[in-house]
């Protein structure tokens, strides 16, 4: 019974002397960190605000070493945080073809981005240098590359639609000087018997390092629409006919195949074509033939073609 005690009694000296080693150390460790101290630290720069007409290509330096003077528990946390700093470069100077900071700059901006309890002591008194590139913009258009098939029967109703149809380059003159279009993504549609809408990516030529795209992709669509084939008979007009002359023509009259959609077909006249004979195109004086030209042809077909490229004539003196 009296050894039970005793042991009793032991086991809570220990437990008293743990809570007291505990907090003094607390206490210690606290008011060590409550003391200012002087550490050395790096942070990594990062560029901004470079004028509109420069573009960043390289630095002297991507860090610089730092001695700050803080209290221990600033320091603390301030080791488990990145240390970034911004650096604005508008304030950029130059001299001949070189562009720099200065030091006095530099640590103006570093020293407003610490907290107000943290002093810089020390800094790198290097001058920082930069390798800037003029900046042109240039617009040029996207040309799409596009597969396309239409089952039998069907045609493309009018143009296709690339939104946006250009793109705007920003970037090195000696970069985008040359460009003087741009390309999409690859798109197969094949066998289309409808409308459609694709998107496609704008490839960025290679060599374009620091150039920038106001674009990063196209919308490209058509309409797709049945056609039908009509038959029309239009006479031949003929022009600069030699002085002193009169013609006939066998036949006067030729046929032109069009093709297009039922609507666009079925209101189609005679007087929406021009046929021409044109005598000061004929090169063979001693032929009795001459060419046909389809002068005029209505936008809403997809397709109108001749069906005599050549009709026989007699001249008269008249």
């Amino acid at each position: 019974m009296i050894q039970k005690i005793r042991n009793s009694l032991k086991k809570r000296k220990v437990k008293v002397f743990l809570v007291f080693l505990f907090c003094s150390t607390s206490a210690w460790f606290i008011s060590n960190l409550s003391e200012s101290y002087i550490s050395n630290t790096t942070f990594e720069l990062e560029y901004a605000n470079a004028k509109e007409d420069l573009m960043l290509v390289n630095s002297s330096q991507d860090k610089i070493n730092v001695k700050l003077e803080a209290v221990g528990f600033q320091f603390l946390g301030f080791n488990f945080k990145k240390k970034n700093i911004a650096i604005d470069l508008s304030a950029v100077a130059k001299e001949g073809r070189q562009y720099y900071l200065s030091y006095q700059n530099y640590r103006a901006q570093i020293e407003k981005q610490l907290p107000s309890s943290m002093r810089l002591i020390d800094i790198e008194k290097d001058t920082l240098f930069f390798d800037f590139q003029e900046v042109i913009s240039k617009e040029v258009p996207v040309k799409p590359q596009l597969n396309l098939s239409l089952e039998q029967n069907y045609l493309l109703d009018g143009k296709l639609k690339v939104t946006p149809a250009t793109v705007i380059i920003k970037g090195p003159r000696n970069e985008i000087d040359t460009i003087a279009n741009v390309k999409s993504s690859k798109i197969n549609l094949i066998d289309l018997t409808s409308d459609f809408t694709r998107k496609a990516t704008v490839i960025v030529p290679v060599g374009l390092r620091f150039s920038t795209f106001s674009e990063t992709s196209i919308t490209v669509s058509g309409k797709v629409s049945r056609f039908s084939e009509k038959m029309i008979t239009i006479k031949v007009k003929v022009l600069n006919l030699p002085t002193g002359t009169s013609v006939k023509m066998f036949p006067d009259k030729v046929n032109v195949l069009c093709k297009g959609t039922i609507g666009a077909l079925k209101d189609l006249e005679p007087s929406d074509f021009t046929v021409i004979a044109d005598f000061d195109k004929k090169k063979n004086s001693k032929s009795k033939r001459i060419a046909l030209r389809l002068n005029k042809i209505p936008e809403q077909l997809s397709s109108a073609i001749l069906q005599e490229m050549e009709v026989e004539y007699i001249l008269k003196r008249e």
